[in-house]
Order: structure tokens, then sequence, then C-alpha cells
């Protein structure tokens, strides 16, 4: 065991500790390479992997575990990997399978829009971009990659709403909902009424409701059991986006999120009424 410990000694120990590093991160990842790797140790053996003081190991092992991420056997007292790693790498798992399956759908609505195209999932009540492909025009959409925003007033965000259990969906159209425009909706009943048109046409747009002078499509992406994994849309300014040319999108952003369900295996198309029979839309 003394072999393996000694390969994973943390250089910051050492002179050569790469500038900008933080020593008690780097300890805390050696640990965990340590576990991975003997899947069991102990405060001394920790300590020596380290080159710390057995007090010092105790300590970063006793965060490590208070957050899950390892266990103590009460008998021993030796460490192992804990479950709050399964949690971690299930989000990664899951966010990057989603940006693999859609991708196909993402670069052709690239292709067929020419404005920057989104792909959001739903975490913790908000919508989170995980995957972008910037607008080619002079005049772009700002960068959406990992920024979190709210259900009520993005087109991704009303897709990831229409699509919630009954409950949860009605929950959140309650409010109260923060104005970010003064064409932010805010009134329930509003709402209401237009995540139901996002649910007839599987397709949400928004004008100018997140930011001002911004505008966006969106429509969700499904899994082969017809649960709704992502939304998929474009945005930009609503001088190039106004309302004609956002209901006039529908048919491309649906297309995409097809082809992006497709990557799930979904094939169930649907024919969706045309959407400008209805968009006075209240729309990003």
């Amino acid at each position: 065991m003394a072999s393996s410990l000694d390969s994973l000694r943390v250089e910051s120990t050492s002179n050569g500790r790469n500038a900008g590093h933080i020593q008690s991160v780097e300890r805390a990842i050696a640990i965990l390479e340590l576990l991975a790797r003997d899947e069991w140790a102990g405060v001394t053996d920790v300590g020596n992997a380290l080159g710390v003081h057995k007090s010092t190991a105790f300590r970063l092992l006793n965060t490590l575990e208070s957050r899950g991420l390892a266990e103590r056997n009460l008998h021993t007292g030796k460490y192992r990997l804990g479950f709050g790693l399964v949690h971690l790498a299930h989000a990664v798992t899951v966010e990057h399978d989603v940006t693999r399956q859609a991708q196909v759908g993402c670069e052709w609505l690239a292709q067929n829009s020419e404005e920057t195209v989104t792909l959001s999932v739903l975490e913790a009540n908000e919508s989170v971009t995980i995957d972008q492909i910037l607008s080619t025009s002079t005049v772009a959409s700002r960068s959406w990659l990992g920024r979190r925003t709210p259900l009520h007033c993005t087109a991704p965000g009303k897709v990831l709403l229409a699509y919630l259990g009954e409950e949860e969906r009605e929950e959140i159209i309650a409010g109260p909902h923060e104005r970010y425009t003064d064409y932010t909706i805010l009134d329930p009943q509003q709402l209401r009424e237009e995540i139901e048109r996002v649910r007839a046409h599987a397709y949400a747009t928004t004008y100018e409701e997140f930011e001002d002078e911004l505008s966006a499509a969106a429509s969700p992406v499904y899994s082969t059991d017809g649960s709704v994994v992502a939304a998929i849309g474009l945005s930009g300014p609503s001088y190039r986006l106004d309302r004609e040319q956002l209901a006039a999108s529908a048919p491309v952003v649906r297309e995409a999120a097809e082809l992006a369900s497709a990557g799930f295996g979904h094939t169930d198309l649907t024919d969706y009424p045309d959407t400008s029979e209805s968009d006075e839309t209240s729309d990003q």
C-alpha cells in the first residue's frame, strides 16, 4: 500500500505547487483519488500520503464525510468514498448525455436560423443552459452557457414549466413572480393561459420578457417514454426576432426539437396547430 500512497502525495507539499491552486482543495482531491484507488484508508494513511500531520488529515476527512463524499467505518475508523459522489457523477452523466443526444438538433437549428441556439434543462425550478451555439450574426445574443434563468419569463423556462406535473406546475404559476421588464408576465391567470398555449403548440416564445431588446423561442425535447428532458431554442435581438418572426420560426424550432428528440429514441411526431393563430405572444 505504501507505493500507492507515495504516488498520490500532493504536489502542493513541495515548492513546485502551481500558482493559484488552493492547497486544501488539492489535498481533498488527493484524498478522493486515494480512496478511489485503495478503497479504504485510515487517518495515518492519508496523513502519510499528503505529507501532513494526522490532525490535518482528520479534519480533511471529517469535512468530506460531512458532505457525504466519504464515509467512515465505525469499527476500523477507516474511510472510503461516500455516496454523495454518486449524486455528483449522475448529474454530470445526465447533462453530458442530454447534450450529446440533442447535438444534431442544435446544430441543425443553428444552420437554419443563424441565431444563438441553446439547450436547457430543469434544475431546482430554474432553467439551466447546458449547451449553446452562438449566432453567426455580427449582432449576436450573449452567452447563456451555464446560466440559470427563471421559468415564467424565458422561452426554455416556459417549455420546462409547461411539462411539469400539474400540481408542481400550478404551484409555480401561482407565483409570486419577479418582474424583469415591462413585458414580464406577473398575473397567474395570464401565465396559466400562456403555458396552456405552450402545451398546445409545443412551442414557447418571449418578447423582451426577461431582458429588453431580447426575444427567444423554444420547443420541448422528448425522451423515448414521452417525457420532456430539455428545451431547445433560439434567441436574438427583438428587432430581428419580432413577434411576427417568432411565430414564423415555430416550424423550424419544432423540427430541431424533433431531431433532438430522435436522439433519445422518440419518434412520435405530432401535427401542431399553426402558432400564427394565437401568437399575439407575450414573448425570451
